[in-house]
């Protein structure tokens, strides 16, 4: 679906932003992109739709360059940016102008999300909310039914009532055809969302593993009476609570919290840990 190839970015004048970053991203599947703020993150959605170009390697989506901005790769993606700006329209307005530039795009189901979201089609955007012109985004990007959908950092600006129909429409969005990356920093909103995580640090990708084979080769709890060998992150924050290797133990929900500052913190150990376990080892 999409590929990354040794892909390196910097801005004029300044340090580099991505550092030789190579992935896969595959149909059917929601990825969580992670990092802290200022490690990358928005740069990589903006070259995966074409808006900024790689310094070197390639970024590809159905074997076409997003570079070259072509319109048959163009129909293919949205994009959700963390900041936007609306033109001052009804809703159904900017429906009818902009969706005709994707030929999948389903007004029945664009329609349906923002009675979801408790959203009418005669609004005009320039009287609504942040939080509420991002709903219409969302929606209109579900909608688009393109096979590569972005959205980064798409639950700022959302209260908490809107974070769980933002979580509850996601789980409905995906199939097999289509790919889905979120990019944020905010990990306790993708809980039970997410396929696949994705952490950069550094200007570099340190961690990609699906969410089924960390909650099958890692383990989640508080660290009493375990052996040191077995423990690669605790965090008194968390209540004493730790990520260790799960060996014989029962298998437990994958908190993303902890894995994040894990990843952070013993990359190489979570790392190997992993290979190790998936090796036999």
């Amino acid at each position: 679906m999409l590929q990354l190839k040794s892909l390196s970015y910097h801005y004029p004048k300044s340090k580099t932003v991505l550092d030789n970053v190579s992935l896969t991203f595959a149909e059917g599947t929601i990825y969580g992109l992670f990092g802290k703020n200022g490690e990358g993150k928005s740069t990589l959605m903006k070259i995966m739709s074409g808006l900024l170009f790689p310094k070197s390697g390639q970024c590809t989506i159905l074997g076409q360059p997003t570079a070259k901005r072509l319109a048959s790769s163009l129909q293919n993606l949205f994009l959700v940016p963390e900041d936007f700006e609306l033109p001052n329209l009804t809703i159904a307005t900017y429906e009818k102008i902009y969706s005709p530039f994707y030929p999948a795009f389903s007004r029945h189901l664009f329609y349906e999300l923002l009675q979801e979201f408790k959203l009418h089609h005669q609004e005009k955007t320039a009287r609504l909310s942040f939080g509420q012109k991002k709903k219409i985004l969302i929606a209109f990007g579900i909608a688009t039914q393109t096979k590569l959908l972005l959205l980064d950092e798409p639950t700022n600006g959302l209260d908490i009532p809107s974070k769980s129909q933002f979580r509850k429409i996601m789980a409905e969005a995906v199939d097999q055809g289509r790919s889905i990356i979120i990019s944020t920093h905010q990990v306790r909103d993708l809980h039970s969302l997410i396929d696949q995580i994705v952490i950069l640090d550094n200007c570099k990708v340190i961690f990609d593993h699906s969410l089924s084979e960390i909650s099958e080769n890692l383990w989640f709890g508080r660290a009493s009476n375990v052996p040191n060998e077995v423990i690669l992150y605790t965090e008194t924050s968390f209540g004493g609570k730790a990520v260790m290797k799960r060996l014989d133990q029962e298998e437990t929900e994958v908190d993303l919290e902890l894995l994040f500052n894990a990843v952070l913190n013993n990359p190489k150990g979570i790392q190997l840990a992993l290979e190790q376990v998936y090796h036999g080892v």
